[in-house]
């Protein structure tokens, strides 16, 4: 059975972003950044939300018809740019400005992002919880990795748990290497994507 995709518009980003929430609220990454449970549930949804507003700006979101499940992507160009430097302070300012994890967690994956490559980056991938385990996540990243191969493309995400690297794993994205340590959190894992070799 197929999984009916579409790209979102500005018309999906309540249920978007309320998606995000619902995915993340318990990934290890997420609980670095909002170590208190009750921070967590007041004030996740807003960085879900500038979050999603950047790729929506910048990038694109696929989701699928049902809206169960989506997945925001940035296409990087191999040529070096500025980064937005004040980037990260803006969206912790307006999510939580308080919270230096916000803007520290920008950063670091930041450092860590391969450059001199053009590449699909895979920012966040969720489907909720009710729904894990169908198959909705890999059709939405199999969508693009599709046009990634035809276009000869690599592609490029963090992996935020041990269980999530096994399935990009099995999409064909290899460890980089070199763990990306959150100071005092946990661990995220780089990893890359080649594209299918032209047949």
């Amino acid at each position: 059975m197929g999984v009916a995709i579409r790209r979102a518009g500005e018309g999906d980003r309540e249920a978007v972003t309320r998606l995000l929430d619902d995915a993340f609220q318990n990934d290890p990454v997420s609980s670095w950044v909002f170590p208190d449970a009750e921070d967590r549930r007041r004030t996740h949804p807003l960085l879900m939300g500038a979050f999603l507003g950047i790729v929506l700006e910048a990038g694109y979101v696929d989701v699928t018809e049902d809206g169960s499940a989506c997945a925001l992507w940035l296409s990087v160009p191999a040529e070096a740019h500025e980064e937005d430097e004040d980037g990260p302070a803006q969206i912790r300012e307006a999510v939580d400005p308080d919270n230096e994890r916000i803007e520290q967690i920008a950063q670091l994956t930041a450092q860590v992002h391969p450059s001199g490559t053009a590449h699909e980056y895979l920012w966040m991938i969720a489907v909720s919880p009710e729904r894990q385990g169908e198959g909705l996540g890999t059709a939405l990243i199999q969508h693009v990795l599709d046009r990634c191969d035809r276009e000869h493309l690599p592609a490029y995400l963090e992996a935020s748990s041990a269980r999530s690297r096994t399935l990009y794993e099995r999409l064909g994205f290899t460890f980089m290497g070199r763990t990306l340590d959150l100071p005092d959190g946990p661990p995220m894992w780089p990893m890359w994507r080649d594209p299918a070799p032209r047949a």
